[in-house]
C-alpha cells in the first residue's frame, strides 16, 4: 500500500507514518513545519519506503504530485492546539478549510480514500457528554476566535460528506479526543506535555481556570491502531467514529498526578484563561467520547492507562532535557530525503 500524510512531521502524523511503515507500506509525507517538527520523522528518512516532502497542501501542483502516486491519503495538516488557532486565527482558516478542500478534490479526480482528521472541537458546547457521533455540535459565538477552529473542523466535515455522496469518494472521519504521548509539544497548549517538562523542570504547572474542567486523554499508539484498523475497513467508509479514552480527570488532579508521577516539587499555580488566551476565550467543562460505535465497529478500545501514558511522557521528555542541537545541519539533512517526485 501507498500512503499519503499530510502533516505526517506533526506528532500524530509522525507516529502514523511509524505504524505504516512498520506494517510495510510505503508512506509519503508533505508537511511545511510550520507546526510539524523535522525531528519527528528524521529517524525515518533512511527507511527506502519513506519519503518526506517540505510543502503546503496548499500548492495544489505539489500535492497533486504525491496523491496520483498512492492509494490512499490521512488527512492530517490542520492548525494545531487551542494557543496557536487563538494566536493565527486566519491561517489556521485558510488551512483547515482549503487545505482539506484541495485534499478532497484530488481524491475525487484520482479515486483515492481519504481518512480525515477532525477533532473532539466540533461537539462544542454541548453538555450532553459523553458524546455521540450522531449528537448535536453546540459553537459559541462569531466573535469569540476559539469557536473558529471547531466551525472548520466541522466544515471540513461537511466537505467530506458532500464529497462522499456526489463524487463518491471514500471518506472516513476521525473524531480523535485529546491524543497524548512522547514528541507532542505543549508549545500550542498541550497540556501533558507542558506539565510533565514543568514538572521535571522544578517549575509551577499552571492550570488554567479554576482546573475543575475535566478531560479525557488517550495514548497515540492505541489511537494509531485505531486509525489503521479503520483504514482497512470497507464498512468503516461514510462514518464518523470518536477515537479516545472515557476516563477522566479534572486538570487539576492531572497537575498532581503528574507531580506525584516525576516526584517533583513544583506548585500548582492557577492563572485565569483571560491572562493566556485573552478576555474573549470560553472552554467547556467536560469533554468525553462514546466509543460504542468503534468498538462495534473494530472491537478497539485504548489499552494504555492514563498512569501508563504520563510514564511514556515522563521518559520521553527526559531523554531530551538536554541543550538544545544545533540546527544547522537541517537544510543538508532535508536536502539528503529522497524524493521520486520527478
Amino acid at each position: 500500500m501507498n500512503a499519503l500524510i499530510t502533516g505526517g512531521a506533526g506528532f500524530i502524523g509522525s507516529h502514523l507514518a511509524e505504524g505504516l511503515l512498520e506494517r510495510g507500506d510505503n508512506v509519503y509525507v508533505i508537511d511545511n513545519l510550520s507546526t510539524g517538527n523535522y525531528n519527528n520523522i528524521k529517524h525515518l528518512l533512511e527507511n527506502e519506503r519513506f519519503t518526506f516532502v517540505q510543502g503546503s497542501i496548499l500548492d495544489q501542483y505539489l500535492t497533486e504530485r504525491i496523491v496520483r502516486k498512492v492509494d490512499i491519503i490521512y488527512h492530517f495538516a490542520a492548525a494545531v492546539g487551542v494557543k496557536y488557532v487563538m494566536d493565527n486565527p486566519l491561517a489556521s482558516i485558510q488551512c483547515n478549510i482549503h487545505g482539506t478542500e484541495i485534499v478532497l478534490e484530488l481524491a475525487s479526480k484520482w479515486r483515492r480514500k481519504v481518512l480525515i482528521a477532525s477533532t473532539s472541537e466540533v461537539y462544542g458546547k454541548n453538555g450532553n457528554s459523553p458524546y455521540k457521533e450522531n449528537g448535536d455540535l453546540l459553537m459559541g459565538a462569531t466573535t469569540i476566535t476559539r469557536w473558529s477552529y471547531a466551525c472548520t473542523k466541522a466544515l471540513d466535515e461537511f466537505l467530506a460528506f458532500a464529497y462522499f455522496k456526489e463524487q463518491e469518494v471514500p471518506i472516513v472521519i476521525l473524531r480523535l479526543f485529546n491524543v497524548c504521548g512522547p514528541r507532542q509539544t505543549g508549545r500550542y497548549g498541550m497540556v501533558i506535555p507542558r506539565f510533565v517538562k514543568n514538572a521535571l523542570l522544578g517549575k509551577p504547572l499552571e492550570v488554567y481556570g479554576d482546573g475543575f474542567q475535566s478531560r479525557c486523554f488517550v495514548y497515540v499508539g492505541d489511537v494509531i491502531n485505531a486509525i489503521i484498523i479503520l483504514s482497512d475497513m470497507e464498512k468503516a467508509i461514510g462514518e464518523i467514529f470518536n477515537i479516545g479514552c472515557t476516563c477522566e480527570i479534572t486538570i487539576r488532579d492531572l497537575a498532581q498526578k503528574v507531580i506525584d508521577l516525576t516526584d517533583s516539587n513544583s506548585e500548582i499555580r492557577y492563572v485565569p484563561y483571560s491572562e493566556v488566551y485573552g478576555s474573549d476565550f470560553e472552554d467547556m467543562i467536560r469533554r468525553v467520547p462514546d466509543i460504542t460505535k468503534i468498538r462495534e465497529f473494530t472491537g478497539w478500545e485504548p489499552k494504555v492507562t492514563l498512569d501508563e501514558l504520563l510514564l511514556k511522557v515522563i521518559d520521553y521528555e527526559r531523554s531530551v532535557m538536554k541543550p538544545e542541537s544545533d540546527s544547522s545541519n537541517i537544510l543538508s539533512d532535508l536536502a539528503l530525503a529522497k524524493s521520486d517526485l520527478q
